[in-house]
């Protein structure tokens, strides 16, 4: 087994590749940047690229584990570059499939639920996108699966919830909570008492691999499964810091159009024998020991 990975130098790539190598799974990385780490890569920009078929030729790859995607905090919901994404994706996994390979697995997101749900289920949840990121997400996923499909590829679609780790965005909850309760940048508010599904990134890493070798295809959440109150994360990181959450809590601010729950069903997930190997406090423990 060889595989092709995609987006090995974004949030969530850093932990696939990081397990890959711990695991001792080979593989090749593909994209503008090399990660930092002693792997064969392949420079390529996938979205300017003609050469889809010279990238896979010459990844000579069993397996497609692809993340890349345009994910700029604040700007990903609404920008044109999603759709770009959509045709690079299908390009990318046409190519695959066309050179015989034997399973691709690709992160979708929870965007593509209808998030009035509160709690969404792979089975019975609607599907229905309110921005131009989930939106393209759910055409990439219906293309993807119908292109695996046709080629007789086994494919698996990860949805991911909300992660959270090491290197993640400053300006995302978690690392924008610790910066305050480290006096680093001023308190700003939150809607405390909504309730969302954190995951910690090196289970979401996790469960790309599993899905990659345990062959299924579908959709899957890649979720916790649990609903977790906002001000109970705050309280969490305050007391790890030993600060003082009022700091934060007391700007409370509600935010209209926000669902005030949105957790990931994961029972699909983990009939197959995956589960998070962290709970949300181990998780921020590791997070704030190496931020």
């Amino acid at each position: 087994m060889k595989i092709l990975l995609t987006g090995a130098t974004g949030f969530i790539g850093k932990y696939v590749a990081e397990r890959l190598v711990i695991k001792g799974i080979d593989f090749v990385t593909v994209g503008r940047n090399s990660p930092n780490i002693n792997n064969e890569h392949i420079n390529s920009d996938l979205l300017s690229t003609n050469s889809f078929d010279q990238i896979i030729e010459a990844a000579q790859a069993t397996h497609l584990i692809h993340l890349a995607w345009f994910a700029e905090h604040g700007k990903y919901w609404t920008s044109p570059l999603n759709d770009k994404w959509t045709e690079a994706t299908v390009k990318l996994i046409e190519a695959f499939c066309n050179s015989e390979g034997q399973g691709v697995i690709v992160s979708g997101s929870c965007a593509e639920y209808d998030w009035s749900s509160g709690y969404c289920s792979e089975k019975t949840t609607l599907i229905k996108p309110q921005t131009l990121y989930g939106q393209a997400k759910d055409k990439t996923r219906k293309l993807v699966l119908s292109i695996c499909d046709a080629n007789n590829v086994s494919c698996a679609w990860g949805r991911i919830f909300f992660p959270y780790g090491r290197e993640e965005h400053p300006q995302r909850l978690i690392p924008s909570l610790i910066s305050v309760f480290r006096g680093e940048r001023l308190p700003f508010g939150v809607n405390s008492s909504q309730y969302r599904d954190l995951l910690y990134a090196h289970d979401v890493a996790e469960a790309f691999i599993f899905l990659l070798l345990s062959g299924k295809i579908g959709v899957f959440n890649i979720s916790s499964g649990k609903p977790v109150q906002i001000i109970d994360v705050v309280y969490k990181i305050a007391t790890i810091l030993n600060a003082n959450p009022k700091t934060i809590l007391d700007l409370a601010t509600e935010r209209p159009g926000e669902p005030s729950l949105l957790v990931g069903k994961n029972s699909k997930l983990k009939s197959l024998g995956w589960k998070p190997e962290y709970t949300l406090d181990q998780g921020l423990e590791e997070v704030i020991k190496n931020y």
